[in-house]
């Protein structure tokens, strides 16, 4: 005997409503319930961001011992590695919200962060390019390549802008030295140059070029002196094969907007701030150690904008406390819960199951039916 079936000819407009109505409300619990989830190469982070803290910790010691006293309204966290509005080895102007910003230690987990999508991993060769504009973010690099097991070659511009390391006393290559003489970074850079306009500090008085020339000197580093714009850079990339040798460099990190490391004015603003896999051709026209590291499909990773990348990766701006290590979206961040839209997704198919199937909306909702509808009261037979 064939089994008998019963069902209406049509779903009512009711019972699609309250399918619609279940299928949005799971749509707004998947929107609003998230969950906290962490990111790749955490305790890489964590660990290079312990490491930037040690760092700022030996500076500001350095700093209270051979002065100038702390501004606590220039630098609030009273890190000491905030510098001078001016002084004889200061080159152009600066940004103290910027140079504020970068008092955290959790922008090493940024540079982790670029450094893994790059694609280097322990053991690999970079370069870096600093400056004393940015001595706080050039701290984070070296404790990120210190957390990676990275080997860094790096060449200094030794001046810095307004508010940088620009205490003749204590320039970025002091600070360098001393954090390697604690034991606290394991590299530093190979060669050093004046850095400002053209790479020769046009522009200062002669103590500012001779206490810089001195600061190179007394750091051991290899002088970069030469007479052009264009042999300072071809001295910068002999310098930075003959120290890689033959192994390849998988990344080439630029801090600041040195004049060498990123060409002109124009060619500051070519390259965006954070990761660079590929070149444009306005990039490419701009002769620079990051353009001709881009050129040769190096990744760049370019550290300016400071304001930009802390807002991307929720790091505070300008803060007055120093931040916690692990504060940030650069560990976690918020995602859709795993099992929530799957939840929802079955909640709707046996909604329907039911209704359209089953009947089960017929039956659940048929006291609310209209008793002068047309519609029968009661599902037709059908075998």
């Amino acid at each position: 005997m064939r089994k008998v079936y019963w069902r209406p000819h049509r779903v009512s407009r009711m019972e699609l409503i309250v399918i619609a109505v279940i299928a949005v409300v799971g749509v707004f619990l998947c929107e609003r319930i998230r969950v906290r989830e962490q990111q790749p190469m955490y305790e890489e982070k964590i660990r290079a961001a312990h490491i930037a803290r040690d760092a700022f910790n030996a500076i500001k010691a350095e700093r209270l011992r051979i002065g100038p006293a702390i501004d606590p309204e220039t630098d609030p966290q009273e890190s000491g590695i905030i510098g001078l509005l001016m002084s004889p080895v200061t080159t152009n102007t600066g940004s103290l919200p910027a140079k504020q910003t970068t008092i955290n230690p959790n922008f090493a987990a940024v540079i982790v962060h670029f450094l893994e999508r790059a694609g280097v991993k322990e053991g690999d060769t970079i370069g870096i390019g600093v400056s004393g504009s940015f001595p706080a973010i050039n701290v984070c690099a070296y404790s990120a390549c210190e957390a990676l097991g990275v080997k860094p070659i790096v060449i200094a511009s030794v001046s810095g802008s307004q508010w940088g390391a620009n205490l003749p006393r204590l320039l970025w290559i002091d600070m360098e030295r001393l954090l390697f003489k604690k034991e606290i970074i394991h590299h530093r850079s190979i060669a050093g140059s004046r850095g400002g306009v053209e790479d020769r500090a046009l522009g200062l008085s002669r103590e500012g070029r001779d206490l810089l020339d001195r600061a190179i000197k007394r750091n051991e580093l290899i002088a970069i002196k030469e007479p052009t714009y264009l042999d300072s850079l071809n001295r910068r990339m002999l310098l930075y094969d003959e120290y890689a040798g033959n192994t390849p460099m998988k990344a080439y990190i630029n801090i600041g907007g040195g004049a060498i490391s990123v060409g002109t004015s124009s060619g500051k603003k070519a390259f965006h701030e954070g990761l660079t896999r590929t070149v444009t051709a306005s990039q490419a026209s701009m002769d620079s150690v990051i353009g001709r590291m881009a050129l040769q499909g190096i990744p760049v990773i370019h550290m300016v904008n400071i304001r930009r990348i802390a807002e991307r990766y929720g790091l505070p701006v300008q803060p007055i406390e120093p931040p916690a290590i692990g504060e940030g979206d650069i560990y976690y961040r918020e995602a859709y819960h795993p099992y929530l839209p799957y939840g929802v997704l079955a909640v709707v198919i046996l909604t329907m199951f039911a209704f359209i199937r089953l009947d089960w909306g017929f039956r659940i909702l048929k006291s609310g039916r209209s008793q002068g509808s047309n519609r029968p009261s009661r599902p037709e037979q059908m075998v």
